[in-house]
């Protein structure tokens, strides 16, 4: 699947060599004149206090804050190219979850292309439970 909008081109391919995926592509080409690179996206809110409604609720955060920053840098969903996400659980369901909820978002198409998914320990934040690392190409 290629994309050419304004001179940049974004190619997602899933080699027949590879398994199957659950909506993402293993690569994701790029040719671009602009990479946008967020900084991990916590789920603060503007205030800076941290989201309520555990892992749902903080996930809905950073949702909102990649789309409030994806559009100060000019860029939409479909421009990202490559996401990790990191969630504080070592439950598959619970990461599988975020998944879900992150791609039946606006910014569900964010997630087509090269991503990946990751349990950890911890993150920054005392009670943070979600983060997203984003680029995307312009």
């Amino acid at each position: 699947m290629s994309r050419l909008l304004g001179g940049v081109t974004i190619e997602r391919i899933n080699p027949p060599q590879l398994h199957p995926t659950p909506g993402y592509h293993h690569v994701t080409k790029v040719r671009a004149d602009e990479l946008v690179m967020l900084a991990g996206q916590c789920p603060l809110q503007p205030s800076g206090e941290l989201a309520e409604g555990g892992l749902p609720g903080q996930t809905d955060q950073v949702i909102q804050n990649i789309l409030t920053a994806l559009e100060a840098a000019g860029a939409t969903p479909a421009d990202v190219v490559r996401t990790v996400i990191y969630v504080v659980s070592s439950i598959r369901d619970e990461l599988g979850a975020v998944w879900d909820q992150l791609n039946a978002s606006p910014l569900a198409p964010a997630f087509s292309t090269a991503s990946t998914l990751l349990g950890v320990a911890q993150l920054g934040f005392p009670g943070q439970l979600v983060e997203i690392d984003v680029t995307a190409a312009r």
